[in-house]
């Protein structure tokens, strides 16, 4: 395919850039010597240089590596954003280890399958987490449990008015004293040796396993590479015209999820960037606080979070104006919440791509130059793109004409862990079959025009209907169920499931919700529930999912039309 948005790159961003062999941890340290007295972390209006950073990676990795954790082993994050994550992951990258991050949201069975699949040897998770991990930590191969609580790094007032108001009147104080194997993470650095031992990370190492559900739905670990995670990070400061120690990232997004982890926290650390840790981006208040006072000029989200800032009440009194570049993805950016949030912000505001396999952004809006509503923008620097026929995968299409959206770079991952067969379906001659279908045009702008096939995206979460399906069949009332996105207004979709009952089970919408509450995280529980005599299926018995969105849609239609 030839490559025509080359010549629609402005001129600060080049289609190709060099890519040192240098580790992220290794660009931390480097800028911790550049920029010492620099904040790399505000955190409740608490800040962390980057030399007090830097130093508490030394000491976490020295503790790590005094527990034996080695090259290769597993260790997985299970926080939300806050500076004992960042200290964490950056320690586990320094001493060749692979890191696991976990949702913040998970429940306790899909975390189980998580630390199982990755072989997770040692664990750090926040107190408030903790209760969830110790029901399932004997079915797990963890050895080690480090616990963060959340005040650690909090300012000294705010510190002190917690444990009061917090810890000692709710009673929420956990006492890790009978805890086999467990310490505070206060402790742990306490107690560890001030710098790690020296070793040599190759740059092909495996540095993160992210999981995702790719285009089958089954959980699977994205291998990303040390060299995956410097290049998407040096990808996004050359696309967003970074300059080192001179901008300031709001980290609403999870860093758990590979969005995050790129855009604000790697992107932020390899830029020597101020970040500014949001553990809970639906806290509104505390969002537009930090923004008012801290001044972000990169605001990286998904729709659902501009949304919900442009709809905020008297959003007018507060001053967003430092904001200057907001790069939306997980889902497709509205035009009216992209020219709003625009008119507020005075900054600029552009839809772009990726997917965890690809680290995970490959394609974006300029910044500076042309930004096409409704396209997912241009592929990023060294990054190749081509649209092959989705029945044999090989025949590239013109253009104009959709196809399946491969990609070939060097933020595209090693494989997924301990699935050959899997790696092989979506690696194939170097590309990366994305299942998602596209259509280029004439300049080199890619629109998506179809997700994965079976893929629902809520608020910028990646929901797969196997994992919600799985639930409800274990419901000894239901005999069939099937789980649909359907449009919704804020999120973008959301969770439908159509239920058939054993014969004489009776059972209401309300009581299958509450079933998927306790046995899946928030964001995949179903907010509608239709009951039906039978499903729709397909000559060999595959229930069509197509088929109940479709009349769904029409149904919506019929009611609308009603109205009007």
């Amino acid at each position: 395919m030839d490559k025509p948005w080359i010549a629609h790159y402005e001129s600060h961003v080049p289609p190709v850039i060099d890519i040192p062999s240098t580790p992220l941890a290794d660009c931390l340290r480097r800028n911790a010597r550049r920029f010492p007295d620099h904040p790399a972390l505000i955190f409740f209006d608490n800040k962390i240089s980057f030399k007090e950073l830097n130093d508490a990676v030394d000491r976490f990795a020295a503790g790590l590596q005094k527990l034996g954790v080695a090259p290769g082993d597993r260790v997985a994050l299970y926080m939300p954003n806050c500076p004992q994550y960042v200290i964490s992951y950056y320690a586990v990258l320094r001493i060749g280890a692979i890191v696991v991050p976990c949702n913040p949201l998970y429940v306790a069975r899909e975390l189980e399958h998580q630390l199982n699949d990755a072989g997770a040897r040692v664990a750090v998770v926040l107190s408030s987490f903790y209760p969830t991990l110790k029901e399932i930590r004997a079915n797990t191969p963890l050895e080690y449990v480090i616990v963060a609580n959340i005040k650690d790094y909090f300012p000294p007032v705010l510190k002190a008015l917690f444990t009061l108001l917090k810890e000692k009147q709710e009673g929420h104080y956990l006492d890790l004293s009978t805890e086999e194997d467990t310490v505070w993470f206060t402790d742990f650095l306490a107690e560890a040796p001030e710098v790690p031992a020296p070793l040599h990370v190759e740059m092909n190492d495996t540095a993160c396993l992210l999981y995702t559900g790719g285009t089958t739905g089954v959980p699977k670990g994205a291998e990303l590479t040390h060299r995956n995670l410097l290049v998407n990070a040096m990808q996004c400061q050359v696309w967003l015209n970074v300059k080192p120690a001179r901008e300031i990232v709001l980290a609403a997004l999870p860093l758990s999820h590979s969005y995050g982890m790129t855009t604000c926290m790697n992107q932020g650390v390899y830029s020597a960037s101020t970040i500014i840790l949001i553990p809970n981006p639906r806290d509104l208040k505390f969002v537009l606080k930090n923004i008012v006072k801290h001044r972000p000029t990169l605001f990286p989200g998904v729709p659902t979070m501009y949304v919900a800032i442009n709809n905020y009440p008297d959003i007018q009194k507060y001053d967003l104006s430092s904001i200057r570049a907001c790069i939306s993805g997980g889902a497709g950016l509205p035009k009216e919440v992209q020219i709003k949030f625009q008119e507020l912000t005075g900054g600029k505001l552009v839809e772009g791509y990726g997917l965890t396999e690809a680290s995970p952004v490959t394609h974006a809006n300029p910044i500076n130059g042309e930004n096409r509503i409704g396209t997912i923008g241009l592929p990023w620097p060294n990054t190749d793109c081509k649209l092959v026929d989705v029945e044999d995968g090989k025949t590239e299409v013109p253009v104009g004409e959709p196809g399946e959206l491969c990609i070939k770079g060097p933020q595209v991952m090693k494989g997924y862990w301990n699935k050959p067969e899997e790696t092989a379906n979506v690696l194939r001659d170097g590309w990366l079959y994305t299942g998602d279908i596209a259509v280029m045009d004439e300049d080199g702008y890619f629109r998506i025009v179809d997700r994965k096939k079976d893929m629902i995206i809520a608020g910028g979460f990646n929901i797969y209907p196997r994992d919600i399906e799985e639930v409800l069949y274990e419901n000894p009332k239901v005999k069939e169920a099937v789980a649909v996105g359907i449009p919704h207004p804020y999120r973008g979709e959301t969770v439908k499931v159509y239920v058939v009952l054993k014969e004489g089970e009776a059972a209401t919408a309300e009581e299958i919700i509450r079933w998927c509450r306790g046995r899946l995280a928030k964001y995949k529980v179903p907010t509608d529930v239709e009951f039906r005599q039978e499903l729709p299926k397909s000559m060999v018995g595959k229930i069509l999912r197509r088929v109940l969105r479709e009349e769904e849609m029409a149904k919506r239609a019929a009611e609308k039309e009603g109205k009007s």
